[in-house]
């Protein structure tokens, strides 16, 4: 069977960009920074992104590469053998990219809705009170907010259903310059407004003393879930590139260059409108629904900015979707036989019942908990907060210690231009990486 490949370098790395930029990028990033300190969280973030960002999205691209498969196969291929214990590495990374899929298009129904009810006037003049208020009905509505989940859900299927190049490659080379041109002029209408000079001095001046043990994990944590490491779309997106031609570090440090980048301009929409309205920057994960909302109530042309900035989160996360759904139909494809169609939209209808605990906890079974945590922070903690560091640990050992670093290094530099694999990358991959994994993993298990 040929399997389908990229049409250009500019594809692949477009496309690999929509899989890392999404929520992560302008929903999370931007209340983490919120609720640890502003700039100096920006700056941790940032040196981790290259330290630790760069060589494992650098890793998880030429794994695929090498075994020109989809995960299962891919890691059967690499391992030699069925059986083999690193085989984990594809089951994680799937296991972390369908649990995230099935509560992803539920959030990108509300970006849907929000971009609708903003726009049509629905907040303008409204009270702080009455945001809150709205935001909390709407998503105990689970019968509205999973209208809009399917409808994001047909979209996307279509979207793939279309095929690597025509579908996926072809979304991406549209909505990754749209989503740059809207985050751009978003934020220069941000910087502008009047008081924005104290939000912007509060994101980029650090306070060195924000600086802890505790926030530096929560941005590793950040870095693994924004760029999408051992998620499995960095392995199946390799498998798809020319093994001859491919730049593969180039590549990567491109993709992160451009996550980190969205992630930045995301924090240059929101904190300097944040204060020029006096609204809190550490109101957490409400942040880009209610505190966002509230700043459009209030601000010229408010209905206009505000249905732009919710589709352009919604642009984010369509391309990120897209990415996830192409690495887990590709597997279940390849790895059982089923036909491409029938594999997707199975998927899709498997990811809908999944999804539907984690949308009926914030209405009817808001009650309902399983070791203290509802459906959706349940479902999300198993995904970034076990699955995402294990299978990222690994990743790390499998190629230091299993490829071993200087086969990796040498066949991940077949193809690359000016950004090549050093030999300084290999303290970081066999020992720094895995420490500060390791640490990320212990900490989030609650083991110490």
């Amino acid at each position: 069977m040929t399997r389908a490949s990229w049409s250009s370098r500019v594809g692949f790395v477009l496309a690999t960009a929509g899989f890392a930029i999404g929520l992560g990028n302008i929903w999370r990033f931007p209340y983490l920074a919120g609720t640890h300190g502003g700039g100096a969280f920006v700056v941790v973030y940032v040196l981790l992104a290259i330290l630790v960002g760069i060589p494992l999205m650098t890793a998880e691209i030429s794994m695929g590469r090498k075994a020109q498969a989809s995960p299962i196969l891919g890691m059967r291929k690499l391992t030699g053998k069925k059986g083999s214990p690193w085989n984990a590495i594809s089951w994680l990374g799937l296991l972390a990219a369908f649990l995230i899929e099935s509560y992803y298009f539920l959030i990108l129904g509300w970006a849907v809705a929000y971009a609708i009810k903003i726009g049509s006037g629905r907040f303008a003049g409204a009270t702080t009170e009455t945001v809150a208020t709205s935001y909390t009905s709407f998503i105990g509505n689970t019968g509205e907010t999973l209208l809009y989940a399917l409808a994001v859900m047909v979209l996307t299927g279509f979207v793939v259903s279309r095929g690597l190049r025509q579908g996926v490659e072809a979304a991406a080379k549209w909505l990754m310059p749209v989503l740059f041109v809207f985050l751009i002029v978003l934020a220069i209408g941000s910087l502008t407004l009047p008081g924005a000079a104290a939000g912007l001095a509060w994101y980029l001046k650090p306070d060195w003393s924000q600086v802890t043990p505790g926030m530096a994990l929560t941005a590793l944590g950040q870095v693994f879930f924004s760029i999408g490491i051992s998620m499995a779309g960095a392995f199946v997106y390799g498998s798809y590139v020319d093994p001859r031609e491919s730049d593969v570090p180039g590549g990567a440090a491109t993709v992160v260059a451009f996550d980190t980048i969205a992630a930045l301009i995301a924090g240059l929409v929101i904190f300097p409108a944040v204060f020029a309205f006096n609204l809190p920057p550490d109101s957490g994960p409400g942040l880009l629904f209610v505190t966002m909302a509230n700043v459009f109530a209030k601000a010229p042309l408010g209905a206009l900015a505000g249905a732009a900035f919710f589709v352009l989160v919604f642009v984010a996360g369509f391309t990120s979707v897209i990415a996830v759904l192409e690495a887990l139909v590709s597997t279940v494809h390849e790895t059982w036989g089923v036909s491409r169609q029938k594999a997707l939209w199975g998927m899709l209808a498997v990811l809908f019942v999944v999804g539907l605990p984690s949308a009926l906890s914030f209405g009817p079974w808001s009650d309902v908990t399983i070791a203290g945590k509802d459906f959706f922070t349940l479902v999300d903690w198993i995904a970034i907060n076990v699955c995402l560091p294990i299978g990222g640990l690994l990743i790390a050992l499998y190629v230091a210690w299993v490829w071993g670093f200087d086969r990796f290094r040498a066949e991940t530099n077949v193809g690359a231009g000016r950004v090549t694999v050093q030999a300084i990358w290999g303290p970081f991959m066999r020992y720094l990486i895995p420490v500060a994994v390791l640490i990320i993993v212990v900490t989030s298990l609650g083991l110490f």
